[in-house]
């Protein structure tokens, strides 16, 4: 069977690259190693933690917040197989719906693990062996939990992500390793349940690659719930046995410490999967860190084949991956599609949510940049009093002498969705001023940018 584009993968990356190849006009085909389509995100990932994350906030809710608000409830119980099963049937909805996709693209859905015979030639290996041909390739392979050389991953007591979603009961007490997304995430998810959670983190902060004052405001939020941080220590040792697991770690002033628990879940970061592919029979190139190298294209050093998403430099994002697809399609049917990677927004769906876009102040600092900052706390907004949801602020990052925005950073009620007016008005090249110009509704957590970037303009915030 010879096709004008085939996809590798088909997690976000992969089956938006082969929907926008499709709608094209090219004859299109998906290639999946596992029964399910979507890849990390749907299966073990963004879907089923959020599903998770979803259940776990109704809880919490219900055993803090229900009687303030007048209703009384007693004798409230989690029931985490429950919360298993209702994320499982998410999960299986999310992946029937891109299965169905794929037939109302008239997509080819190839199972199998494909490996590269040469440029044109992909043998697909799995319950039905087969070889097909190409004009283009597109790998969306995406990525796998990383872990430490010393660490090993016996899915039982030492446990990644996949297995932290799978759970039989509800841990004691967590050990974390890792302050990032993933990390904070699925400790959330553990800690509104009663679990103790520590976080060993060896940088200085947690979500260390977003704004300090995002990172401050959650670490303080985060430990209203039974979090407890351990930053800037290296972890030395972890030994996991029938029941329990032990992690050494050593502190800035070189003591050890030991944490003892009965899971520990390592979220050191996600490495490039490209396992199989066979990149080394066409010569297609890997830097050091395993990611294959493109060009602004998105092109290998091989011009008819393309990398997307996880396996190529840059944030390990669905959205991004997404975007990515598109854009390869795009380009190879001619189109001018482009890309702007510092408009692509970082969510974390703790509780409350952190998002941002742009540069962080850290960065506008070491690039010698003027810039001007405005900040609005969410306890200041009736929205925000009326729902209790009063945690966080939302700051406003602009150029001194144009007034143009150059970041966006909130944390508080919704901010995965209000990130997007963010992006909107970045995109644009929007001031300050334009979007504090801007009607917003009353009341909303919305009016926190409005007044954020008031303050950005001649310190004008109204309800501060």
């Amino acid at each position: 069977m010879n096709y004008d584009v085939t996809v590798i993968g088909s997690g976000p990356g992969g089956y938006v690259a082969a929907i926008r190849s499709a709608q094209l006009g090219f004859k299109t085909a998906l290639i999946e190693k596992y029964n399910t389509l979507g890849g990390t995100c749907l299966n073990v990932g963004c879907i089923p933690s959020k599903a998770l994350l979803d259940s776990t906030e109704h809880f919490h809710n219900a055993e803090t917040n229900f009687k303030e608000h007048g209703i009384n409830i007693t004798g409230v119980k989690p029931d985490l197989a429950q919360m298993i099963k209702r994320k499982g049937e998410v999960v299986e909805q999310t992946t029937q719906g891109i299965d169905f996709l794929m037939k109302k693209n008239k997509i080819d859905v190839l199972h199998g693990v494909g490996s590269f015979v040469d440029k044109n030639t992909i043998k697909v290996s799995g319950g039905k062996e087969q070889t097909i041909t190409t004009d283009k390739v597109i790998i969306a392979t995406g990525s796998k939990p990383s872990s430490l050389p010393f660490i090993t991953i016996d899915k039982k007591r030492v446990i990644t992500s996949t297995e932290a979603l799978e759970l039989k009961e509800i841990p004691k007490h967590l050990v974390v390793i890792g302050g990032g997304v993933i990390g904070l995430e699925l400790g959330s998810v553990y800690a509104r349940l009663g679990s103790k959670v520590s976080v060993v983190e060896y940088m200085d902060s947690i979500i260390p690659t977003m704004d300090v004052t995002l990172s401050r405001e959650l670490k303080k939020v985060l430990g209203k719930i039974g979090f407890e941080f351990y930053l800037k220590h290296k972890v030395t040792e972890v030994k996991g046995t029938a029941k329990t697991v032990t992690v050494k770690a050593e502190s800035p002033k070189g003591e050890t410490i030991e944490l003892k628990g009965d899971y520990c879940l390592v979220s050191v970061g996600r490495k490039p999967y490209t396992e199989g592919l066979g990149l080394d029979k066409v010569g297609i190139t890997t830097d050091k860190a395993g990611r294959i190298e493109v060009n602004e294209s998105l092109q290998t050093n091989l011009p008819n084949i393309y990398a997307i998403g996880d396996v190529i430099k840059g944030a390990m994002l669905a959205h991004k991956a997404e975007e990515e697809g598109v854009f390869v399609a795009e380009t190879i049917a001619g189109q001018k599609p482009h890309i702007h990677y510092n408009l692509i927004p970082g969510v974390v769906y703790t509780w409350p949510e952190v998002a941002a876009v742009g540069y962080t102040e850290q960065q506008l600092k070491e690039q010698g940049r003027a810039f001007k900052t405005g900040s609005f706390p969410f306890r200041a907004l009736g929205r925000a009093r009326a729902s209790m949801d009063i945690d966080g602020q939302v700051k406003v990052l602009a150029d001194k002498e144009t007034d143009e925005i150059l970041g966006v950073h909130i944390i508080g009620a919704r901010a995965a969705d209000m990130i997007a007016s963010a992006v909107t008005a970045m995109e644009y090249r929007a001031s300050a001023e334009d979007v504090s110009r801007m009607s917003h509704a009353h009341p909303t957590y919305m009016e926190a940018v409005k007044e954020a970037c008031l303050a950005a303009t001649d310190n004008r915030a109204l309800h501060m």
